[in-house]
């Protein structure tokens, strides 16, 4: 049996290949260019035009018809309820480990459903800026565990996605520097009632905070229309990181503003074990025990190979 999850027997996904799933792309048109793509694509990420016909153009189009589907049920129930229609955006959160490439999964996809005509505005979120200071995870002793669930201000995020969700004319959500490796004090991405919201992170699709032993009565993944969970050999995620790890030590770590300039100095032996290091003692077990646990909670699965391309898709049933 495939670890990451069968489709034989009793199963609540359909599995395609990439072939099969390349098919159902049906006549949408490719709306990327190569230059285009670039921009989108995260460090030590291979992603060709070819990957975003076959993978991500199908997956435009379903989400697409779900969209459509949905306004109209929201059209319904407002018809139902005698009130004027209200806009509500699609939610859509995107789960997985750190390097297994979701950023990258969550751009193509805002770039390509922002180019159908009828939910032209999409924003994107990423919810590390709903992780707490770094201030305050020292003075819980939690750097060692930041991207565990007890690191994230998961109230403000549950309120966010509520707001959102609810029709707010304005929300705020707090922002985050990869470079400063902390949420930037005062500084905010301001959603205005897009037509879909594209929700990131870490984790989008867990139950628990990390905190206390009774369950949240809401979770952020209450308020999506649908979830899509990037999978992988965790061996191959691994491997990712610490090249990835190879390529900042070479690029953003020599930034002397980087958090993490004190690594730009290292031989490439000491870099690979510190970034084996880190895996280990830190995104490991939190894949492990916090990130891996939720992915049959996804409505769809893009599982990986070794060279980053998407092998399998599996759709949760309805």
């Amino acid at each position: 049996m495939d670890p990451r999850g069968a489709c034989d027997g009793i199963s609540r996904y359909v599995c395609f290949g990439r072939d099969e799933w390349r098919r159902l792309r049906a006549a949408t048109p490719l709306t990327l260019t190569e230059a285009q793509l670039r921009r989108l694509v995260g460090r030590n990420e291979i992603v060709s035009l070819d990957e975003v016909a076959a993978v991500y153009l199908p997956l435009s189009r379903l989400l697409n018809l779900y969209v459509a589907a949905t306004q109209d049920l929201y059209r319904v129930t407002d018809t139902f309820l005698g009130q004027p229609a209200a806009k509500v955006p699609y939610m859509i959160g995107i789960a997985g480990s750190v390097a297994v490439g979701k950023s990258t999964t969550a751009r193509i996809l805002r770039a390509l459903l922002g180019r159908w005509p009828n939910h032209p505005r999409v924003d994107l979120i990423t919810t590390d800026g709903f992780l707490y200071p770094n201030s305050v995870l020292e003075a819980r002793g939690l750097m060692q565990r930041k991207g565990f669930p007890q690191s994230y201000d998961v109230r403000a995020l549950v309120q966010f996605v509520a707001a959102v969700k609810g029709g707010a004319t304005e929300v705020a959500a707090p922002m985050y520097s990869h470079l400063a490796y902390d949420v930037l004090a005062g500084e905010k991405q301001v959603v205005r009632r897009p037509d879909i919201v594209i929700v990131e992170g870490l984790n989008v699709l867990q139950t628990s905070d990390g905190r206390s032993r009774t369950p949240p009565r809401l979770f952020v993944s209450d308020f999506f229309d649908f979830t899509i969970y990037v999978d992988a050999d965790p061996e191959h995620i691994e491997r990712w990181y610490v090249e990835r790890f190879l390529t900042l030590r070479e690029t953003v770590f020599r930034d002397k503003a980087s958090y993490f300039h004190r690594y730009a100095a290292l031989t490439t032996d000491e870099a690979e074990e510190t970034a084996h290091q880190i895996w280990r003692e830190i995104n490991g077990i939190n894949l492990r025990e916090n990130i891996e646990p939720t992915r049959e909670r996804a409505h769809l699965i893009l599982e990986k190979g070794a060279d980053h391309a998407v092998e399998r898709v599996r759709l949760r049933k309805l």
